[in-house]
């Protein structure tokens, strides 16, 4: 018996008029094999319904086709009602079919998933401004933190009731949140207490109060619930064990990134480009051990998956993989010792969507095994490497999230995965097509759902990076020659590291004494008429303007990013 085959392709199919059923009113797609001269073969198609004005768009998750050759299928059609009209011309929608083994899932059946009833990681705790307010995003969600009067954190949306101005451009005053459009402040709760153009007697309305959300702090991390803070599970809080085994050791870091959180996570879960992408960053990371790598799903939920993986060189070290909805990342590794114990490796990645083609990373490296000559290495230095591990992939990022936006496919229409170093990604991409339909937009590996609204660009950075943006040597705001840059390091990192702004801080104002003590040993030695002396200053200009230099060179690590040698001088 001949061996079935099936011919998959993605299509758009937009109704007009009453549509009682998604497949009343799709009939019509069985014309396809009149357009393309498929005989008897059988077409089956699967649906989904999204009202959109007052038309019926129905997306198909597949087209199949049985007893079809493998070819390109082409196909527009748009019903009225009940039957769709098929268009024999081939140029008017144009995507390619491909074909699957028979027997395979065309779409995993959806399982019900509500993006807003989650705890999204929005900041360190160790990084948290302590009197001014700091405004962040999850998709489109616009939130701001801060710590009131009791010194507890509270999260509002960042809207002021009054006039919809944003509160993280506002400021603490005595322990409120005070807008500073119009002067009106905000205790903890979310109630005004203060409306300076209040007329004499009268009372603050009672609608005058900021939206308040849900907060929990756990090992570290602020999380936020985006439902309604009566609905919120503080069990769903995600922990790690490890932060809480003895001499478990953790460096974390904080990054804001160009591209969607999807992608971040789809990169972040790549073991099979850190040799090419990142050769020689660090020790482990050499192109020349570029390897098949063997996955082995061992756990899929509506929550997401986990696995191990192993290069095939390196059967006796088992890495374990695990993505938990919504945005949450782990890899660990145990190491068996000699004397019996074990050491844990750790490695966590927090990935917050913060809007279409942005997001932003809680990136947690930890081991009981930890060098200590580490704990000693000034943090700012350690970052270094991060950014420019970070660089090293953003070009590829950055243009790989305009072309999904672009094409608007799901990914089994455009990726080439391979089994031997894509299986994770393959595995989100189908989570995505299993809870999409519960999420403001994504890209699935047999379906797709564009952004409804379109991303609109602010015309000044808010909040806590305002000023970060005025200040040298990252100009921006108003009034500034340049404008804030999301791509370079200062924006992406410093400004969201404490470390690292102390270091840039203290470079700056070092740079600027060293030239200053240069010059004036090198004004005094050209007066002095001993040679001696004149010989002393000259070696103390010749330090001091050493010493400018050399901070000048840690301004740079911490405001310049990474090209790669090959790119240096290329235009």
């Amino acid at each position: 018996m001949r061996a079935a085959m099936v011919c998959t392709a993605s299509f758009m199919l937009e109704v007009s008029g009453p549509v009682l059923s998604s497949r009343g009113g799709c009939q019509g797609v069985q014309k396809l094999r009149e357009a393309r001269g498929l005989g008897a073969s059988r077409v089956l198609v699967s649906l989904r319904r999204r009202s959109i004005g007052g038309r019926v768009r129905c997306e198909s998750n597949s087209l199949s086709v049985r007893g079809a050759k493998a070819r390109d299928v082409r196909l527009k059609a748009v019903a009225d009602s009940e039957m769709a009209k098929v268009s024999e011309n081939p140029m008017e929608v144009e995507f390619a079919g491909r074909v699957e083994a028979e027997g395979e899932s065309a779409v995993s059946d959806g399982v019900e998933y509500d993006w807003e009833k989650e705890w999204y990681p929005m900041y360190l705790t160790d990084e948290m401004p302590k009197a001014a307010p700091l405004g962040l995003t999850v998709f489109d969600r616009q939130l701001v933190l801060f710590y009131d009067d009791k010194g507890e954190l509270n999260c509002f949306e960042d809207r002021c009731p009054h006039r919809l101005a944003k509160l993280s451009e506002g400021k603490m005053t005595d322990g409120k949140l005070e807008c500073l459009y119009h002067g009106w402040q905000f205790e903890g709760s979310g109630q005004c207490t203060k409306i300076p153009q209040l007329a004499p007697g009268a009372k603050i309305p009672k609608q005058a109060c900021a939206k308040k959300y849900e907060v929990k702090v756990s090992q570290g991390v602020i999380w936020v619930w985006l439902g309604d803070r009566a609905t919120a599970d503080p069990k769903k809080v995600p922990w790690y064990e490890h932060y809480e085994r003895e001499g478990f050791y953790h460096l974390s870091t904080i990054h804001e990134l160009p591209y969607d959180y999807s992608i971040l996570l789809e990169n972040l879960m790549d073991p099979a480009h850190i040799p090419i992408s990142h050769d020689r960053t660090d020790t482990n990371a050499k192109r020349e051990n570029a390897q098949a790598l063997v996955f082995e799903v061992t756990e899929r939920t509506s929550r997401g998956f986990a696995g191990i993986w192993k290069e095939i060189s390196s059967p006796e070290f088992t890495n374990t993989t695990r993505f938990e909805a919504p945005c949450c990342l782990r890899n660990d590794k145990v190491v068996d010792k000699p004397d019996g114990s074990k050491d844990y490796l750790s490695a966590v990645f927090l990935c917050r969507p913060s809007g279409q083609g942005k997001s932003m990373l809680i990136v947690r490296f930890g081991s009981t095994k930890f060098p200590d000559i580490f704990k000693k290495i000034p943090g700012w230095f350690l970052h270094k490497t991060s950014n420019t591990v970070f660089e090293q992939d953003m070009g590829f990022l950055a243009s790989q999230n305009a072309y999904l936006v672009k094409k608007n496919q799901p990914t089994k229409d455009l990726y080439l995965n391979l089994k031997s170093s894509d299986t994770w990604v393959s595995e989100f991409r189908k989570w995505n097509d299993r809870v999409g339909r519960g999420m403001p937009y994504y890209f699935g590996h047999q379906t797709t759902s564009a952004a409804i609204n379109p991303a609109i660009l602010e015309a000044a950075p808010a909040g806590f990076s305002a000023a970060a943006a005025s200040s040298y040597p990252a100009q921006g705001s108003f009034g500034e020659m340049f404008a804030r840059d999301p791509t370079n390091r200062y924006f992406r990192h410093v400004v969201h590291c404490k470390s690292c702004l102390k270091a840039l801080n203290n470079f700056q104002k070092f740079q600027k004494v060293g030239i200053a003590l240069g010059l004036i040993a090198t004004g005094v030695a050209i007066t002095l008429s001993s040679v001696m002396w004149r010989a002393s200053f000259v070696t103390i200009a010749l330090l001091a303007f050493a010493t400018s230099y050399a901070c000048s060179r840690g301004v740079a690590a911490l405001t310049v990013n990474y090209v790669r040698p090959h790119r240096k001088g290329v235009q």
